[in-house]
């Protein structure tokens, strides 16, 4: 059994994005993409890109036609514009919809004669791996979640089957991050919280991910070995680090835009997680996150200023948080225990058992301090929707088999009735 680390290089500081037309002067790059989208064009982390794009004289052309929580026709036309634009290097600015959608554009545009389909993860698509060289590709994260930076991952929304999958490969992962915690301080409340549920479940679920050596078996190629690798001793660092920082700066960083100090370390804590997950992967809170996202209804969020119904992707996986954790306890409980204390948890007295338990009843309490909808029945859901939302949920082998505990259709079931009402 072996696990591999793979991360992008990543460049901290504030106001550091001004290095990035040095950087693309240092590639030779002749022809630069910057992708982002509508809203963004218009805010301080593009306008901060595009003055050092301007000072070192670089050359480019920018889409900002980029969907909040992308789908497959959002990255056909991304892919259609990268591949006119004949690009040398790619720059992201943005959240995770953004550099996701550059890398599936930087992919698919390195390599033209595929079909879509051909990368996309199994069993949806046919899940090759990617033997091409592609282009450098700069991301410059804006909100404080996904850890996109840092990973070789692309998710997209389905649309035929209703369903969110998508590309995982170490040759998309970027060339370079550049986290810039600068660009945290224009983001409304409601987004720095939902990104930062997305660190706490990037850092919740590696951390209790099946171990690595518990996998199936060693493929019979590197090449063929999964970005997402289970839980090991390197990403176990990374996780538990990232935690410890959720715990102690999340709550400040939403309640006070002005707190510089949370909000700078809140960005941090992302690009830790996702150098945790990307290597150990996630497991259930995210496999069902996926149609909870894709089956959504007429869920608008506040904060978002979106023209389509929408379920932000860190809240879509922290509402059935408490349920995932208290069924996947029995496995590594100490882990569990863990983590419940690094959130808050007097576990002095604790009883190993009832480790899943606790680790629920924090995270509940933590969630209700923060104003966070009571469950799935909040933002549309019924017991008449679970069918939908297992079956949505069965393709996302990728994630759902590093789930410590191996979980039935009946289990799905049982864990989104139990996430319908957190409180």
């Amino acid at each position: 059994f072996f696990f591999q680390m793979v991360v992008s290089n990543i460049r901290y500081g504030e106001g550091v994005t001004k290095e990035i037309g040095m950087d693309l002067q240092n590639l030779h790059a002749r022809r630069v993409c910057l992708m982002t989208d509508k809203n963004l064009s218009k805010l301080p982390p593009v306008n901060a890109v595009l003055n050092s794009l301007a000072k070192y004289g670089i050359n480019f052309q920018m889409y900002d036609n980029v969907r909040v929580e992308p789908t497959d026709q959002s990255f056909l036309d991304a892919i259609k514009f990268a591949k006119k634009g004949e690009f040398d290097a790619y720059v992201a600015v943005g959240g995770g919809s953004v550099i996701d959608t550059c890398k599936a554009a930087n992919l698919y545009a390195s390599s033209p004669t595929s079909e879509f389909l051909d990368y996309v993860n199994a069993p949806i698509g046919k899940g090759k791996p990617v033997t091409v060289p592609l282009k450098p590709l700069i991301a410059v994260p804006t909100t404080s979640g996904t850890g996109s930076e840092t990973t070789g991952v692309a998710i997209f929304d389905f649309k035929e089957l209703k369903v969110k999958t998508g590309i995982a490969s170490r040759a998309i992962k970027p060339t370079l991050g550049i986290i810039d915690p600068l660009h945290t301080l224009s983001m409304p409340e409601r987004i720095v919280a939902n990104s930062g549920f997305d660190v706490l479940c990037h850092a919740l679920e590696s951390y209790t991910a099946l171990p690595y050596n518990m996998r199936s078996p060693c493929p019979s190629n590197p090449i063929n070995r999964p970005a997402y690798q289970g839980s090991n001793p390197i990403s176990d660092v990374w996780a538990l680090h990232a935690l410890r920082i959720v715990a102690k700066y999340l709550k400040r960083a939403i309640r006070n835009p002005e707190d510089r100090e949370a909000r700078a370390n809140m960005h941090l804590a992302s690009a830790f997680a996702g150098i945790g997950f990307g290597n150990a992967g996630v497991h259930l809170c995210h496999g069902m996150s996926y149609p909870i996202s894709g089956l959504v209804k007429t869920y608008k969020p506040k904060d978002y200023n979106v023209d389509h119904s929408l379920v932000p992707h860190g809240l879509s996986v922290v509402l059935t948080s408490p349920a995932v954790f208290a069924f996947t306890a029995q496995i590594h409980p100490e882990r569990h225990l863990e983590a419940a204390e690094i959130l808050g948890a007097d576990i002095r007295t604790a009883r190993i058992k009832d480790a899943g338990f606790i680790l629920a009843d924090t995270l509940r309490k933590f969630l209700f301090d923060l104003n966070v909808d009571d469950g799935l029945a909040a933002i549309g859901y019924s017991k008449a929707d679970i069918p939908a939302l297992v079956k949505g949920t069965l393709p996302q082998e990728r994630v759902t088999k590093l789930s410590p505990r191996p979980q039935t259709e009946e289990d799905l079931s049982a864990l989104f009735e139990a996430s319908m009402k957190l409180y």
